[in-house]
């Protein structure tokens, strides 16, 4: 039986017998150089032993790149994913950078399939098999240039003829996973929000249009805005163009301001807003802000606003200040769940009780999920039976019910909330709403 291609070569852990042509390309031979690696690309690896073309051609296969952008359809393909054993891996990484140029994500990486490797071992898995689950992975952690366009994650998934990875755009909890299905709960907090707000930035004689969400901001060009990169000037009622200084307030007279916002409040109804409902964020000097509020018609304008002159800011700094000062925003769908959770927390709708919860989510039940640990609760639960046993430990054969209970909550169109601890109801881990009482 042929050992794993990154073990089978080693006198022990981690030093590498001198006699040996190594199995990997761009790979250092020399002892005590594991983590060293050239950048010679397109070297195929010798076949192992007994192995025919088509075992080498699915070995060789590379790992598929999923989009960065999460959604359910995403989760839901790696949930459905069967396989003998599950392999997740999860790490920060860093897109620039003394880490980058000193490769430490790539030898964090491996660290962590050495890891998985140990751990499917003690889970009783024969060599060949960790093989072939693993080898795309370490053909990632082979190849330099993958590791210089990173964000600021990586989540890999591989298991029987797959292996899917996605470049995360918040930092995760370094950790490798063996289950019976993929570990899912750690991307439930990089879903986009459906949260979003626009951001106005303006002067006398500038406008110009920001889309924001959690994750950064990015420009909006809009027809017509006046003061804008791509503004058309307006014919007067009579037909005739309007004057160059009249139409960018140039003059500085209140009646010239007045109309300049007035034609920006139009461009932005007629382009964008006429079917939004989302808050429009204002930004200016103290002296253009209440005559834009003055001539506004947008009912989601936000109350406070980016005081200053910022049209020539650096954009990630403004998205910064917007984003700090639109929290609430991005708080009130949540703060309104805890509060149905709340209205509903006397009755059977509501509860803290894991063996009430994981049925419940198997079912199609839950309607809002509060969870505030991110610990793995092993164990089993049969939907046959409605047998529910919670363990300590993994076993190899139970799974991580609080994964299971996040993906089918968001599998079957209900909400989950990442929540700090002291906002919990009853300051528990985990609480549900249920969408009917059971019969």
């Amino acid at each position: 039986m042929s050992k794993p291609i990154f073990d089978k070569h080693r006198t022990h852990s981690d030093e590498l017998t001198n006699n040996i042509t190594v199995r990997h390309p761009n790979r250092n031979v020399n002892k005590g150089a594991d983590n060293a690696r050239d950048n010679t690309k397109n070297r195929q690896q010798p076949p192992a032993d007994g192995e025919n073309d088509a075992q080498i051609a699915t070995r060789l296969s590379s790992a598929i790149e999923l989009p960065p952008l999460l959604n359910k359809e995403i989760l839901t393909q790696l949930q459905s994913i069967s396989s003998e054993a599950c392999i997740s891996i999860y790490m920060p990484t860093h897109p620039s950078g003394m880490a980058v140029n000193e490769e430490q994500d790539a030898i964090r990486f491996k660290s962590l399939l050495q890891d998985a490797t140990k751990q499917l071992k003690k889970a009783g898995y024969k060599d060949d098999r960790i093989t072939s689950w693993l080898q795309p992975a370490y053909e990632l952690y082979q190849d330099t240039a993958f590791w210089k366009r990173q964000n600021k994650g990586l989540a890999l998934f591989a298991g029987d003829n797959f292996c899917s990875y996605i470049h995360l755009q918040q930092a995760p909890v370094e950790k490798a996973y063996i289950n019976k299905s993929f570990s899912l709960a750690p991307l439930i907090g990089q879903l986009p929000r459906a949260e979003y707000f626009y951001l106005l930035v303006m002067s006398k004689k500038q406008a110009k249009l920001f889309r924001a969400d959690d994750y950064g901001m990015s420009y909006v060009p809009v027809a017509n805005l006046p003061g804008s990169d791509v503004a058309v000037p307006w014919s007067a009622a009579d037909g005739s163009p309007i004057a160059e200084s009249e139409f960018y307030g140039i003059s500085g007279s209140s009646t010239d301001t007045h109309q300049f916002f007035k034609q920006v409040n139009d461009a932005l109804k007629t382009a964008v807003l006429n079917n939004e409902q989302v808050p429009l964020l204002l930004a200016g000097v103290d002296s253009v802000l209440p005559i834009y509020r003055s001539v506004n018609d947008y009912p989601h304008l936000w109350q406070a606003a980016l005081t200053g002159s910022h049209e020539k800011e650096e954009t990630g700094s403004l998205y910064a200040k917007a984003r700090a000062l639109m929290q609430p925003w991005f708080e009130e769908r949540e703060n309104k769940a805890l509060q149905l959770y709340r209205n509903h927390s006397v009755t059977a709708l509501a509860s803290v009780n894991l063996a009430e919860i994981i049925p419940a989510a198997h079912y199609g039940r839950i309607s809002h999920l509060f969870v505030a640990g991110k610990e793995p609760l092993w164990g089993s639960f049969d939907k046959e039976t409605n047998v529910l046993n919670i363990e300590g430990t993994s076993t190899g054969s139970n799974e991580d019910l609080l994964d299971l209970t996040i993906t089918h909550t968001l599998m079957t169109g209900g909400e989950v909330f990442y929540i700090d601890r002291r906002k919990m109801p009853e300051r528990s881990d985990i609480a549900a709403i249920f969408r009917y009482e059971e019969s």
